[in-house]
């Protein structure tokens, strides 16, 4: 079985900085990309970023110049640097994975953790 588990989620102010690891675990045989993507109260979820295994990186225009994607393959871990933290940034945030395990491939998800940027 295939876990995604988010953790550095938190309370800032404007214009601070959180980062956010997402470690993938189980019956995993290959990761191709890797994600973030977030969804506010009463707004559909969005990518903000994602990375394929050779680094390779997309940012939603809201947060290029701001977020940075990572990964470490050897961990199975992605990575996202969120600075000059905006109040709009407030929301869950989410991290996603193509992956192939011993028995099926998919996109995987994990539980989401809050951020929340106060003005």
């Amino acid at each position: 079985q295939v876990q995604l588990v988010e953790s550095g989620g938190g309370l800032v102010q404007a214009g601070g900085s959180l980062r956010l690891s997402c470690a993938a675990s189980g019956s995993i045989f290959s990761i191709n990309t890797m994600g973030w993507h977030r969804q506010a109260p009463g707004k559909p979820r969005e990518l903000v970023a994602r990375i394929t295994s050779g680094g390779s990186t997309n940012y939603a225009d809201s947060v290029k110049g701001r977020f940075t994607i990572s990964r470490d393959n050897a961990k199975n871990m992605v990575y996202l640097q969120m600075n000059s933290l905006k109040p709009e940034d407030t929301a869950v945030y989410y991290c996603n994975a193509d992956l192939v395990t011993s028995s099926s491939w998919g996109t995987y998800w994990g539980q989401g953790t809050q951020v929340s940027v106060s003005s």
